[in-house]
């Protein structure tokens, strides 16, 4: 079920990476192998006979070695390698995906079949390699738009720009329009962080959704339990038309949803295709963002401005806590809760915490022992302690330094570096605003109210502020 804690997270938007580097002080790391496959595909414990009837390090059916050779044979020497070591480690058979199918089935699929207008298989194959490889990949940096695309993203932008004329003389209209669709840092940390989480945590969903989202068809199903989001079936669909997620429902145990990304990703995508510069995003990174966009900005997403509007926002950037829950839920098919650890005044000051730190990295640490990723909400705050910004990352583990004292293993979407980094519980831990946890690591800690509760609250807070206004 989506849960929350305290309703005062409806103030805060988690959107941009736009976090002074300087403001966390952090050590870039390389994690040990060993225990980066050990954090990346232990089992949860509710699917541990699955997870070990699965682990399969050979191929064994013809079907299964025909689809590797054909694989082989289409791809470059650097990326042959990666699949190779992809099967030796059990995640190339890995078959943890809604509807069973393998990592292999999914690659063979993008390999073979036809890709959206504008993508390449060859391109879509790589980078689906690479990155449940090194999900440490994944990055939220957008790339630039090229002189020959310009004309065609000044078209989008008035369409959602009504009083833009894209043959406008007017030179100040059109920089303002440029630096709208020129983009540098985006918003979509929370969407990233959960794109970063399935590539690392369930490999072969994350391939049946990059191969499906870069399809002609443009979109993924997904067949969830309605009990992963509210113990009532009628909350749990209340929930999924609040969101506008397109979905059927044809009992009272589980929906079959359709994710999709926004129409401009596309342009995106197509241009990552023949245009990525190093440390921009890949052609999945632009559909996987957009549509988890989509999913918690209640299909209000433009991947070209990187905005939203929505229901439960306010704020045109990114996503708050309770959106983010509700995409985490139903992308993993999981009953989160968000822990929201920060009191936090009507002037987005933070007055104090809702529970000691020892309990906070109790839970978080139990959440990890599980063999669960915690994507964390952030913030930094100026010299009277207001929050002036937020920022998602994911903690994929913990160790001890030689003083004793812990320090959590992270990855940021927003660092320009590609592999983990390390902050000090100390350090940490104060800055924490929230975290997604399983309902069993903190049950026995609070009094569990269902997030859509709040959620509506909000929504009908939001809509008498308006009318009054």
């Amino acid at each position: 079920m989506l849960y929350s804690i305290n309703p005062i997270y409806q103030q805060y938007n988690y959107s941009t990476g736009g976090i002074t580097k300087s403001g966390m002080v952090k050590k870039s790391v390389s994690m040990n192998p060993s225990l980066q496959n050990n954090i990346s595909f232990k089992a949860n414990s509710a699917d541990t006979a699955f997870a070990a009837n699965t682990i399969q390090t050979e191929l064994r059916t013809k079907e299964e070695k025909e689809k590797y050779k054909y694989l082989t044979a289409n791809v470059d020497k650097s990326t042959k390698k990666e699949l190779n070591k992809l099967l030796k480690t059990g995640i190339l058979l890995n078959n943890d995906s809604n509807d069973r199918s393998s990592v292999l089935d999914n690659l063979y699929k993008i390999a073979t079949t036809p890709r959206a207008e504008g993508l390449n298989n060859a391109g879509i194959l790589k980078e689906a390699i690479e990155t449940i490889a090194n999900p440490y990949l994944i990055t939220q940096q957008f790339g630039d738009i090229p002189a020959e695309y310009q004309d065609e993203a000044l078209k989008r932008y008035a369409q959602t720009h009504p009083g833009f004329n894209p043959a406008t003389t007017n030179l100040i209209q059109k920089g303002i329009a440029k630096t709208d669709v020129n983009l540098e840092h985006s918003g979509t940390c929370v969407a990233s962080s959960i794109e970063f989480n399935l590539a690392q945590k369930h490999p072969a969903e994350f391939v049946r959704f990059a191969e499906s989202l870069s399809s002609p068809a443009l979109s993924v199903q997904k067949e969830i339990k309605l009990s992963n989001l509210a113990d009532n079936v009628l909350d749990a669909v209340w929930l999924l038309n609040a969101f506008e997620v397109p979905f059927k429902a044809d009992n009272f145990n589980t929906a079959k949803l359709t994710f999709a990304p926004d129409k401009n990703a596309v342009l995106r995508a197509q241009i990552q295709t023949t245009h990525r510069d190093p440390g921009e995003r890949s052609v999945i990174d632009v559909l996987m963002q957009s549509t988890l966009m989509q999913v918690g900005s209640q299909q209000t997403y433009d991947a070209l401005t990187d905005t939203r509007g929505g229901k439960f926002n306010q704020n045109d950037k990114g996503l708050i806590e309770f959106e983010k829950t509700f995409t985490e839920s139903v992308v993993e098919d999981k009953n989160k809760i968000s822990m929201t650890y920060q009191t936090v005044d009507e002037n987005a000051r933070i007055t104090g915490y809702e529970t000691d730190f020892n309990t906070m990295k109790k839970q978080i640490i139990s959440a990890l022992a599980m063999g669960e990723n915690v994507i964390i909400g952030y913030t930094q705050t100026d010299e009277t302690n207001k929050i002036i910004n937020g920022h998602e990352i994911t903690i994929t583990g913990v160790k001890q330094d030689r003083n004793g004292q812990l320090q959590f293993i992270c990855n940021d979407t927003d660092d320009d570096y590609s592999g983990s980094i390390v902050y000090t519980e100390d350090y940490l831990l104060p800055k924490i605003h929230h975290a997604a946890l399983p309902q069993s690591v903190v049950e026995n800690d609070v009094n569990i109210v269902e997030n859509w509760v709040e959620g509506l609250k909000s929504y009908k807070a939001m809509k008498q502020q308006a009318q009054a206004a």
